[in-house]
């Protein structure tokens, strides 16, 4: 057998290749530890435990017999994949949140199991830890698998250009979502699903559920609902804290708020991550010699998140905030309202756009904002084009360059070293495959249906050029996104959040808190931010101090 087929067969990234970690067996000890928080039932042959789409399932551990966790709901022996056999356990990531559950489980055999109520899964995580890493890690790589390989998933239809295939693809990606994409432009099987359900250009993209139902270009907030991605919450309830925004900053405030004790919620319009997760790979973030995207990371503090017992609402953009009520009151963009006494702001920034003629034309059709494994598969032996001079584009450039003919970074100022790491600096000046234009604006952009052409104009010589460029990727300043706090909390003249100061200018009780008492902003959104992930991190974890002090005083009042 070649070298190369050895690899492939046992590929140490695959993790149904690393079963001990991903299907580990518990030892008997760790089994006894386990029966306090269940109890032991005896199942016939065929049984299910749980099927697809249900929510808050409980947790399983195999005493005899077996489990078979099935792919899409279907019954069909042939879509196992995997069987549960003595002292392993069930369950993946959604055992940590209330979103609907991606397979079936059913009993292979006779079968006596231990039964774990949710509630008292949560509480043996939390009382004996070195089960809870087994779990932990083991609900991780199946979420892995799950993704790898398109099990328990949807399957997306439609041009890989499109605006709107892209939108959902990334939504499915960034959320962890398993699914199969169906490019119309490049994959010989699309056209036979196309045919198959009737379907003409015009109504792609379709999801296709597990049932069989089409979704035809489903906006975000409508897809999140009909995969089980949202929850619903009491509108009675009042959080101790709600954290708007679930970029790094906004994650991190989560985490130490949830694992203090504090009643946490998380609103979020797209996914977790924020502009950091869509950044290919962060290299110079503490404890990660190697480097990590920004999804891995987002997705690891998602998870510590919902370990610590914070909830997500995903695909809920905050639309308002009622300043003057007690406790504060902000409204989402479906009409639910999420009641709370403390709030942290970590809406974060968004790149801003150029002002070139036919901008909006191609937005979604050759221009974009991220560089991920989804646009990287769109410029494969093409040239591209990275407008910007700050990490982000840095990070964009060179991952790009693995994939593209040729990269082209384009930057209005001398260079890159007052804007860029010395490492991403280093990186470009070394590759063969990137090259740096200074002083040169994009000023022409061309093409029918998508982008195709780009032309590009040095300000110093008054020199233009037009290339056969495809994808063009904007990594320019930041806008923060504030047009929801509609005058709650002062902005600076750049629409920042402004904190630790009053309007006189005197100094307040924590430098991440408004003039709103119990309103806290970090991150890129605040006014006179470092923007950096790590420096979100630091700023999410330490806000938590100035809140448990805030709350300290309004539960004297109550």
């Amino acid at each position: 057998m070649a070298n190369d087929e050895v690899a492939a067969i046992f590929d140490p990234t695959d993790p149904y290749n690393r079963e001990a970690q991903t299907f580990p067996q518990l030892t008997v000890e760790q089994v006894e530890r386990i029966c306090p928080f269940g109890r032991l039932e005896d199942f016939p042959k065929g049984t299910f435990l749980f099927r697809r789409g249900e929510r808050s399932v409980d947790f399983f551990v195999v005493m005899e017999g077996s489990v078979e966790i099935l792919n899409s709901g279907t019954e069909s022996r042939d879509d196992v994949i995997h069987v549960h056999a003595d002292r392993q356990f069930t369950g993946e990531l959604d055992l940590f949140n209330d979103r609907q559950i991606l397979v079936d489980g059913r009993t292979g055999a006779d079968s006596r199991i231990i039964r774990v109520k949710r509630p008292d899964f949560r509480r043996l995580i939390e009382a004996e830890p070195d089960i809870g890493e087994i779990i932990m890690r083991a609900f991780i790589l199946r979420r892995v698998g799950l993704m790898r390989y398109a099990q328990g998933g949807v399957v997306l239809i439609g041009s890989g250009r499109s605006g709107d295939t892209l939108r959902i693809q990334r939504f499915l990606s960034r959320n962890g979502y398993p699914h199969r994409m169906l490019d119309t432009d490049a994959d010989p099987d699309a056209e036979g699903f196309v045919s198959c359900l009737d379907l003409s250009e015009d109504q792609l993209p379709v999801v296709v559920l597990p049932e069989k139902a089409l979704l035809r270009n489903p906006p975000t907030p409508e897809l999140a609902d009909a995969l089980g991605l949202t929850e619903s919450f009491d509108p009675d309830r009042i959080y101790d804290l709600t954290v708007v925004g679930a970029g790094p900053a906004g994650l991190a405030a989560a985490v130490y708020g949830a694992s203090e004790g504090l009643d946490t919620i998380v609103v979020e319009a797209m996914a977790p991550g924020g502009q950091a997760g869509t950044s290919s790979r962060i290299e110079n973030y503490l404890g990660f010699p190697t480097g990590i995207s920004g999804q891995a990371l987002a997705g690891r503090a998602q998870v510590q998140a919902q370990k610590f017992g914070a909830r997500l609402a995903i695909s809920r953009r905050a639309m308002a905030i009622d300043c003057d009520a007690s406790p504060y009151c902000i409204t989402l963009e479906d009409g639910q309202r999420v009641a709370t006494y403390a709030i942290v702001i970590a809406t974060g920034a968004r790149y801003r756009t150029l002002d070139v003629p036919d901008y909006d034309k191609f937005e979604g059709k050759g221009i974009h904002y991220a560089a991920t494994w989804i646009e990287g598969n769109l410029c494969a032996n093409q040239e591209v084009i990275v407008v910007g001079g700050g990490n982000s584009a840095g990070q964009a450039a060179v991952f790009l360059s693995q994939q593209a003919a040729h990269v082209h970074v384009l930057v209005r100022g001398e260079g890159l070293a007052a804007t860029m790491s010395d490492y991403l600096i280093q990186r470009i000046g070394a590759s063969p495959k990137i090259s740096l234009h200074a002083h040169t604006e994009i000023t022409g952009l061309e093409g029918d249906r998508f982008l195709e052409r780009v032309t590009w104009t040095n300000r110093r010589t008054g020199e233009s050029e037009t290339r056969p460029v495809a994808n063009l990727f904007v990594m320019i300043g930041a806008v923060p996104n504030t047009d929801w706090l509609d005058g709650c909390v002062p902005l600076d003249r750049g629409g920042f959040v402004v904190t630790g100061k009053d309007g006189e200018g005197m100094a307040l009780s924590s430098p991440y808190v408004t003039e709103r008492p119990g309103i806290y902003a970090v991150g890129d959104v605040r006014a006179g931010s470092t923007k950096r992930v790590a420096s979100g991190v630091g700023e999410g974890s330490v806000v938590v101090s100035a809140v448990h002090q805030y709350l300290a005083e309004v539960r004297t009042r109550l």
